[in-house]
């Protein structure tokens, strides 16, 4: 089970999908006992801006058939509240720290990738690129062009590990992937939330503050093993496949459509151990597969 992903020697492939599992309240509500039995092989931090955010108005979230649609907004204390109040609780974890950034130019990206890169504690650095380039007006990950440029403006800023996060909003996830892979990014992760909305049951208002939010857990699934294979086929960079994974079988499917490794998201909503759990189902997947081929 133990996997090699972007240079990071992990203990099994399964991981988290940023701002879905909040290392520090666990820490805070249940001590050591996280660190002694941590579910991820690898953690990747929520997005951090340059300045803090407060995030979007509530409501928030919305529970939808087979998912859920969060409008959070990226709420966090911003790249100097981060440095100096989380990454040194996070740098407590027994896993490699993975922090995920996310800027609205590509100067403001440099800034915060220059300033976590040079943190020992850091492992990896992961690129949201699901936001729009205010200098340009396109979404930095849909467009191949404003891609390859972020990671050609980052990637001489350090030699660690560079993921960038797909958008599944890109007429074709896979030139965008291409181009990041040429541009320098040591892997791609994918999907993102895809956008939804939800209507007020009695008003037929938008119930969420900001109007339109994610979409995430088991309705996007088969979007996910869908862009997953397309990427994969695509690239030769290391693939983080993500999208409604809830059990072993399903994490199983993403790797045989060409992921290196699995991030578990909405799923650790009702169950936190549920990277755990799923690296365990795969394991047990695994050694049927292997037991099968004996006989």
């Amino acid at each position: 089970m133990s996997t090699e992903l972007c240079g990071l020697e992990l203990e099994h492939p399964i991981v988290n999908a940023s701002g879905t599992f909040d290392a520090i309240a666990a820490l805070r509500t249940f001590g050591d006992e996280v660190l002694e039995r941590f579910p991820f092989a690898a953690f990747v931090s929520k997005t951090i801006t340059l300045k803090p955010r407060q995030g979007n108005p509530p409501p928030r979230l919305w529970e939808t058939a087979g998912g859920l649609i969060n409008s959070i907004g990226l709420p966090n204390k911003g790249l100097a509240g981060y440095l100096e109040h989380d990454l040194p609780v996070l740098a407590r974890l027994p896993v490699p720290l993975i922090v995920n950034v996310m800027g609205f130019t590509r100067e403001e990206v440099a800034t915060l990738v220059a300033a976590v890169a040079e943190r020992d504690e850091v492992a990896g650095l992961e690129l949201n690129v699901s936001c729009p380039n205010v200098e340009s007006g396109l979404i930095m990950g849909a467009d191949p062009r404003e891609t390859a440029a972020l990671v050609h403006r980052v990637r001489p800023l350090t030699a660690k590990p560079l993921i960038v996060k797909l958008t599944p909003n890109a007429t074709d996830p896979a030139a965008v992937a291409h181009a990041a892979q040429e541009a320098g990014a040591d892997g791609v992760s994918l999907v993102n939330t895809l956008r939804g909305m939800a209507l007020h049951p009695r008003t037929g208002a938008p119930w969420l503050g900001a109007r339109t939010g994610g979409v995430s857990g088991p309705a996007i699934r088969a979007i996910a093993l869908a862009q997953v294979a397309q990427v994969a086929e695509r690239v030769s960079v290391p693939v983080v496949g993500m999208g409604g994974v809830e059990t072993g079988a399903h994490a199983h499917a993403l790797l045989r459509a060409g992921a290196a490794a699995v991030a578990v998201g909405t799923e650790t909503f009702r169950d936190p151990r549920a990277g755990a759990r799923i690296a365990a189902e795969l394991a047990d997947i695994g050694r049927d597969r292997r037991v099968s081929a004996r006989l």
